[in-house]
């Protein structure tokens, strides 16, 4: 399994509770203040005590998304050069999604058709992640398929490895 592990600059809660709020999953945080002792990120603040340390949503068939922000004086850099695909099995919940992460964001691309998909697109959103959306066909359009539901997640559209 490959899992994409998105860091951030101090906005992951933020970031990952929406992204919860638009895949599903179940998401769990883990703050810097909640470390053991033997952790030993160095001297922090109160503020940098409450940044997460790691952050992971699960979905229903095993697929997850992890991240969090940088650790307390470590400077990083936003994400740049990488992009979040999600692969789905319905035009109409990749077009769904799109919409939810461009809010405040920025198109890349917008959703259509292409020779490669039905459905494709790019966004990146208002935290800095850049999010490919493809879908594969219109296959499983019926209602009650995996993944009609808005909070069925992408584990249950995701392309099977």
């Amino acid at each position: 399994m490959l899992t994409a592990y998105i860091h951030f600059m101090g906005n992951c809660e933020e970031a990952m509770t929406k992204y919860h709020e638009i895949l599903g999953g179940e998401l769990t945080l883990t703050r810097y203040a909640d470390a053991p002792p033997e952790a030993d990120f160095g001297p922090s603040t109160e503020e940098e005590d409450a940044k997460i340390m790691h952050a992971q949503l699960d979905f229903a068939d095993g697929e997850l998304l992890m991240a969090a922000d940088y650790p307390p004086g470590v400077e990083g850099l936003p994400q740049q050069a990488v992009v979040i695909t999600l692969t789905l099995k319905q035009v109409a919940r990749a077009e769904e999604l799109f919409e939810a992460l461009r809010e405040r964001g920025a198109v890349i691309h917008a959703f259509g058709p292409t020779f490669f998909s039905p459905g494709y697109a790019m966004v990146r959103d208002r935290f800095g992640t850049t999010w490919m959306l493809i879908a594969d066909s219109d296959a499983a359009e019926a209602p009650g398929a995996p993944g009609s539901a808005p909070d069925s997640g992408p584990a249950e559209d995701s392309a099977e490895d």
